[in-house]
């Protein structure tokens, strides 16, 4: 006579009761812990004042460009040519159709410069402009 030994069948599952309360707490520290990534401006500029302005409220539809006081033209995290303009906007403009250039221009640089960045605009069909600038107290 042969013994075979009995194995107990119990089986063992990963308890998921405690999962949807894990799954909460990342996704809440994650979204604590996470920053949005902001533009670092390599170009120095102090805006200029006026009596009345009106705020953007998509933020998602504006690309900003900043021109400095040593007139160096900055779009994005990147100091461009002028001549390099109407290729990057014409590349934002066909992702975003509806895109808003917001000008940030120190308020004494030349405005040549900003009459040239225009004409480049103008030549990439990025035609919605806006000039930022801080309220006058």
């Amino acid at each position: 006579m042969k013994f075979k030994k009995k194995r107990a069948s119990v089986k063992q599952d990963i308890p998921t009761a405690s999962l949807p309360d894990i799954v909460f707490m990342l996704l809440l520290f994650f979204m604590v812990a996470t920053q949005l990534r902001e533009v670092d401006v390599l170009v120095q500029f102090s805006l200029p004042e006026a009596e009345f302005i009106e705020k953007i409220e998509n933020k998602r539809l504006v690309s900003y460009v900043w021109v400095g006081r040593d007139e160096r033209i900055q779009i994005n995290d990147s100091i461009v040519r002028q001549e390099e303009i109407r290729e990057i906007m014409y590349r934002k403009r066909v992702e975003l159709p509806n895109v808003i250039v917001s000008f940030r221009v120190d308020k004494n640089a030349n405005m040549g410069v900003v009459t040239d960045i225009q004409q480049e605009l103008r030549k990439a069909d990025a035609r919605r402009i806006n000039y930022s600038s801080l309220l006058k107290r």
